[in-house]
């Protein structure tokens, strides 16, 4: 295949689902770890064409759903500081933290900005050399290497006026914690592609082989998503636990070695609390000692006292496929895009979003793909 829509062909998305049927003969359920994923699903009607014995849930693949109300609040507090401006990613601006979010602080005069890379920080730092930039730096393994080359850059040229907060968290952890729970319903998963395409695929075989999960890289398109549904069923039907590569286009086993080799010399592994599932062990990532000081919360100490979780909110357990978004009481009611009490309902790859924007607010919508 050469465009993209050929991979969302309607009569070839409806071959592999009459596959899938044959192939399904007892029940399973399956979780997308990817954000992107999600939306894939849920705005194709893939769980809705799927046999009723295939039950899809939805995984902590967003990054920015899964950042702590403790950072968001930190950033706050950098971006009202004077003279600082603060730059993130567009989807970070209106994600709730203690009190306030991002475009609340720059309603009220903080100098917050967006940007699409992690690099466009630097012309900014620049061309500004009397201010301090700060870059909000989120997301999984997929964006952890564009901030660790501009920490490096920043060290090669010596930029003094640019430093990063951090929240980069990795993905083979919450894995294993999802899988692990005795709440646990995972019989197989679907893996984020773009991850798989920095780390590789060889990273997930010991946790296939450990929880006796059948593991399948998957794209973003629904022809791509399908397919590694089939290799999942195909896997469980026959008894087998294995990696699998359903996006051999762009992933390798290997992964890009030159990207993990950056991340690798600029950051090192740390305790991650995520939001809506707490501590992981070993899920995070933070700068090296010899980098420490383009570290901003060292560099400006700011600190916030402890975040209350909202009980009104089921996020987390949205997140960690305990529930699905309709199925919290405040769902398109008390928690909308435009008033979200969770970062699921505002994310562009947020569980909550992708069901009130094309569920109906939760109603069940007829699948797109015919």
């Amino acid at each position: 295949m050469k465009y993209a829509s050929e991979y969302r062909d309607p009569r070839a998305a409806r071959r592999i689902v009459d596959e899938i049927s044959r192939l399904a003969c007892h029940p399973w359920t399956l979780m997308e770890l990817c954000g992107g994923q999600t939306h894939a699903i849920v705005r194709s009607g893939i769980d809705q064409m799927l046999p009723s014995n295939l039950t899809i849930i939805h995984g902590p693949g967003c990054p920015v759903c899964v950042t702590s109300i403790d950072l968001i609040d930190r950033a706050i507090a950098i971006a009202r500081l004077p003279n600082v401006t603060l730059v993130s990613f567009g989807d970070m601006l209106r994600v709730p933290g203690s009190h306030d979010d991002l475009l609340t602080a720059r309603a009220g005069g903080a100098d917050v900005r967006v940007v699409y890379s992690p690099l466009d920080a630097l012309p900014l730092a620049l061309s500004n050399p009397s201010k301090e930039l700060v870059f909000f730096g989120v997301g999984f393994e997929t964006t952890a290497p564009a901030t660790a080359m501009l920490v490096r850059e920043c060290a090669r040229r010596n930029i003094a006026n640019l430093s990063v907060l951090v929240s980069h968290v990795l993905v083979p952890p919450v894995v294993e914690l999802l899988l692990s729970s005795p709440r646990c319903r995972v019989q197989g998963l679907l893996a984020a592609g773009h991850v798989a395409t920095i780390t590789g695929t060889a990273g997930y075989v010991p946790i296939a082989t450990r929880y006796r999960v059948p593991i399948v890289v998957c794209g973003f398109e629904p022809l791509d998503i399908l397919e590694a549904i089939r290799a999942c069923v195909s896997q469980l039907e026959e008894g087998r636990h294995e990696v699998e590569n359903a996006y051999a286009r762009v992933a390798r086993r290997e992964g890009n070695l030159e990207a993990c080799r950056v991340m690798d010399e600029v950051y090192v592994r740390t305790d991650q609390d995520w939001r809506g599932i707490g501590v992981i062990p070993e899920s995070g990532l933070m700068l090296r000692p010899e980098y420490a000081r383009f570290d901003a919360s060292n560099r400006f100490g700011v600190s916030s006292p402890p975040a209350s979780r909202r009980t009104d909110c089921y996020s987390g357990e949205v997140l960690q496929g305990f529930r699905r978004p309709h199925e919290c009481p405040s769902f398109g009611l008390r928690c909308t895009p435009d008033e979200p009490l969770g970062a699921p309902m505002v994310s562009a790859e947020g569980a909550c979003a992708a069901w009130y924007r094309y569920r109906g607010g939760g109603l069940e919508c007829p699948p797109t793909l015919p």
